[in-house]
């Protein structure tokens, strides 16, 4: 038996029967189409949306990297156990998918992007907004995505939707390979008819396993934690992925091995759990990378070692360090030459724990750490009080009146500027989802469209948007989105008058904060003139958001009660004051220094670079 049906209408009724399954709990795989229309998917893919909206839910964006960062947001906040797909014109609106896209498998987060193209008949040559290439006719724009997708294909026939929808399910569903998926469709193609067998459109649940670890993995493993002295552990974002907090604390109270957690992992452990020590690395706390320099073992779990991570090479520094890495990717599992434990996080940590019992760390071990995460708690508590609530409050007084409002089920998004370093320092994750930092990309602009994603997949949840000036300028677009379809995701917006994380590292590598100020030219041409008279707050009401003005700490305060218990999108907007008071970096980060300048302020910076290089070690 067969339906005749276009390509179109064929991908979505396919899409919408499409599940995953995972602990015996079955969800929906696709859970929504984003789109921008424009020649190239209005009269495919818009029409088959339209013939099919009863069972494929539609969302509207303002901007196609912002659908897939809504995308990127909605599959993390569901485990990676759903996604959702975008559909974009030809041309600018398809190449503009490209950052979304990169971000996406960089983080291994699931989204299905679905760009249309030109035509595979070609009937005209050139098209409009087709790119030539003089010895490639079949290269299109598009094929900017390959790089930064996990599977590409270009379906220039009907029929190769069949085998090729298939592949895009299974990559998208597989936690070791997920990432950003891309069929380009060309247009001709989105509206031809085509005979299908009703089998391709029946209901088909792609099972989520959880690979359990190799034996003999296992056992290397268990003699190499037993045989350690100092072993520290190292969560990232698979331990969430993989649901594997209750896993991980049970592992932790067994044994006594201090965890601590990348950007992607925080939140791994509650924060007043005895064995947290908080983020570790270039942005990481005192207690974490002081054990993490001397530490004998490091034990990665579903983390992929980043630069941050290891301070570019230099934080782990005991003269006899190894490594285990227990990732279900087994290209991180290899990173830093570690015994590897290639399996499902969660069920790697309950074996690993069955395996150790009765082994645990010296009580002296367990007593000093434990003593450091008091002494840094301290240090928490002191950057974001504020003694006088009348002054206008800094970037960290900002988290500590957020930190005080916020719930255990509330949602704190943020990816790119100084926000990220002061929240791995300082925040004080209650639950497994309440911080969510995209720093594998790192990229300005994801916050708000995430945000949406975020309460897309979690109505019930209070979410926070958290974005300086530079940020919002980005990509505001996703308010009119959160306005239109009534979500109350909750915006911080912190004005410092330019890029301050990209500005402090200027001047600490020598470049003397050049172009990191948004302020009018002085009459010497540099930008240290008066800051610009540029009305964000008013900006953010004209998208549609409620504002809050808030100008003190006790203003600040209120305004983020206020906003937490509204039922609309709202904005507090605060301007901080600029001084720095969050505590230092305690690691390095490479980010190499000019070698010749005339400058002091390079020739100096120069110097500092060349004595923390030295410290690089390369673990083989």
């Amino acid at each position: 038996m067969s339906v005749r049906l276009t390509t179109a209408q064929a991908l979505v009724r396919f899409l919408a029967a499409q599940h995953t399954e995972r602990d015996g709990v079955r969800r929906r795989l696709i859970t929504g189409m984003w789109g921008i229309f424009g020649h190239g998917n209005v009269a495919g893919l818009g029409q088959a949306l339209v013939e099919y909206a009863d069972v494929m839910p539609y969302h509207q964006g303002r901007n196609e990297q912002a659908m897939v960062h809504a995308a990127v947001g909605h599959a993390r906040q569901l485990n990676r156990l759903s996604a959702q797909a975008v559909t974009t014109s030809i041309g600018p609106g398809a190449t503009n998918l490209v950052t979304g896209a990169a971000l996406a498998t960089i983080n291994r987060l699931p989204v299905l992007l679905l760009p249309g193209d030109y035509f595979a008949a070609h009937p005209a040559d050139p098209l409009l907004q087709q790119l030539e290439h003089p010895v490639e006719a079949d290269v299109s724009v598009n094929d900017t995505l390959r790089p930064v997708s996990r599977f590409f294909d270009r379906i220039t026939r009907p029929e190769a939707l069949i085998a090729s929808a298939l592949q895009a399910m299974r990559v998208l569903t597989d936690p070791a390979e997920t990432g950003a998926v891309t069929l380009a469709l060309p247009q001709d193609v989105q509206a031809e008819a085509y005979d299908w067998p009703e089998e391709f459109f029946a209901e088909r649940v792609w099972r989520v396993r959880r690979p359990a670890p190799d034996p003999e993995e296992l056992a290397e493993a268990v003699r190499a934690i037993r045989a350690a002295e100092r072993p520290l552990l190292v969560a990232g974002g698979g331990v969430h992925h993989s649901e594997a907090e209750a896993a991980l604390r049970a592992f932790a109270e067994a044994t006594g091995i201090p965890v601590a957690s990348t950007q992607a992992g925080k939140g791994s452990l509650r924060h007043d759990h005895p064995a947290d020590l908080g983020g570790i690395g270039h942005t990481g706390t005192a207690v974490a990378d002081d054990l993490a320099r001397t530490a004998d073992l490091v034990i990665g779990v579903g983390t992929r070692h980043s630069d941050f991570t290891t301070a570019s090479g230099t934080l782990f520094q005991h003269p006899e360090v190894r490594f285990l890495n227990l990732n279900i990717t087994a290209f991180d599992a290899h990173k830093l030459a570690a015994r590897t434990l290639v399996c499902d996080a969660r069920t790697g940590l309950e074996r690993l724990t069955e395996a150790l019992d009765g082994h645990r760390v010296d009580p002296a071990y367990e007593a000093e750490y434990r003593t450091g995460k008091e002494r840094w708690d301290q240090v928490v508590e002191a950057a974001y009080r504020a003694d006088d609530p009348s002054a206008v409050p800094t970037q960290t007084q900002v988290l500590g009146a957020l930190d005080a409002v916020v719930g255990e089920t509330d949602v704190v998004i943020n990816a790119a500027g100084s926000l990220p370093g002061d929240l791995h320092k300082l925040w004080r994750a209650r639950s497994p989802r309440q911080y969510h930092l995209e720093y594998g990309y790192s990229c300005m602009g994801y916050e708000i469209p995430a945000a949406v994603g975020v309460q897309q997949a979690a109505p019930d949840a209070v979410v926070w948007a958290l974005v300086g000036d530079g940020t919002y300028l980005m990509m505001p677009t996703e308010i009119v989105t959160a306005v239109q379809e009534g979500l109350p995701v909750n915006l911080v917006l912190v004005q410092n008058h330019g890029y301050a994380s990209i500005g402090g590292l200027s001047e600490s590598v020598g470049a003397e904060r050049f172009g990191t100020a948004y302020r009018h030219r002085a009459a010497d041409g540099t930008f240290t003139g008066a800051p610009l008279p540029v009305d964000l707050a008013a900006n953010a009401a004209s998208l549609g958001m409620e504002v809050l003005r808030a100008k003190t700490v006790a203003e600040l305060r209120d305004a983020l009660a206020a906003a937490r218990a509204s039922d609309r999108p709202t904005c507090v907007y605060v301007e901080t004051d600029p001084a720095p008071t969050a505590p230092p970096a305690e690691a390095w980060w490479d980010v190499p220094v000019a070698e010749t300048a005339s400058r002091e302020a390079a020739i100096g910076a120069r110097e500092q670079y060349d004595r923390q290089v030295a410290a690089r070690r390369r673990h083989l």
